[in-house]
């Protein structure tokens, strides 16, 4: 269903017709708009970490992790391609409990992040993940952010660790959340496919102690360049804050301290890029 050479009110109610009984038309003062606007504002609680995804790319990444979605809006006006309509088409058509919502161009527009919106967006919750869920293989190794504040170093953090095959991610003292627009943009679709768990700085090195878990602070004072370092089978890295660095408990447990040599001027890497290529370089170990 792409039309050319159409107004956009001819589009829309089109559309409209097609999928009668279907859809829900959704103005600018409709709960679920208002309920977009909150999440992307982070202006209410979110218990059930529900996400913004925009673009067709991020809803077919929706669909293809099987996350659980709340709901579809569809502005038909605003889709660039044939691909948009199919997607639109399934989305529409399979069974499901979320609300598929019809929205114009002009009140697409508020709720977009983008300059240029392609007209879908969904609304999905994030998967949960406990300990269970990502005890160590043989050889593995986890990221630990610890009160990591900025969201797109998050994300990016989140795609390194997918690209290198970290088991999952541990978040300490969070400082962002991990619904924010920019998680998932950084990530590039990350955050829906590393399994990520929320914990205390306590239990989580409990944890990492009962299961044998080397414990590896990333830290400038460190002796030990990171290429010299040999890790053992089982092993986490811990990256701290932006500002503040690691907290101090983590001194008290670590086994090994590392660093990644500078040789100009400043004294460090920014927390995303430092956390990249030491997982990186102890992925490569772990494969030989």
């Amino acid at each position: 269903m792409f039309i050319e050479n159409s107004s956009t009110d001819d589009i829309l109610e089109r559309f409209g017709e097609k999928y009668k009984g279907k859809l829900k038309f959704t103005g600018m003062k409709h709960p679920r708009i208002k309920q977009v606007q909150s999440i992307i504002k982070n202006t209410k609680s979110n218990p059930r970490n529900l996400m913004v995804v925009e673009g067709f790319w991020g809803v077919q990444l929706c669909m293809e992790k099987k996350l659980e979605i709340d709901a579809v809006f569809f502005s038909p006006q605003l889709f660039l391609s044939a691909d948009a309509y199919q997607l639109a088409d399934i989305l529409i058509e399979q069974e499901g409990p979320y609300d598929r919502c019809l929205v114009s161009d002009k009140v697409f527009s508020k709720i977009s992040e983008y300059k240029k919106p392609d007209g879908l967006l969904a609304v999905c919750s994030l998967p949960h993940y406990d300990f269970n869920d990502i005890l160590p293989a043989p050889k593995s190794a986890y990221v630990i952010l610890d009160s990591v504040e900025i969201p797109g170093n998050i994300g990016t953090i989140l795609r390194s660790c997918d690209g290198a095959g970290v088991q999952a991610v541990i978040i300490c003292n969070r400082r962002a959340r991990l619904t924010h627009p920019k998680v998932l943009k950084g990530s590039q679709g990350a955050v829906f496919t590393i399994p990520i768990v929320e914990k205390e700085v306590a239990e989580t090195i409990r944890w990492l102690e009962e299961n044998n878990i080397g414990i590896v602070l990333t830290d400038t004072d460190a002796q030990t360049e990171y290429h010299h370092m040999a890790y053992p089978s089982k092993v986490a890295f811990v990256a701290g804050s932006e500002r503040y660095g690691i907290s101090k408990e983590w001194y008290h447990h670590a086994g090994m301290l590392v660093k990644i040599p500078m040789s100009g001027s400043c004294d460090s890497l920014n927390v995303a890029v430092s956390t990249s290529i030491i997982v990186y370089d102890a992925s490569m170990k772990m494969k030989g």
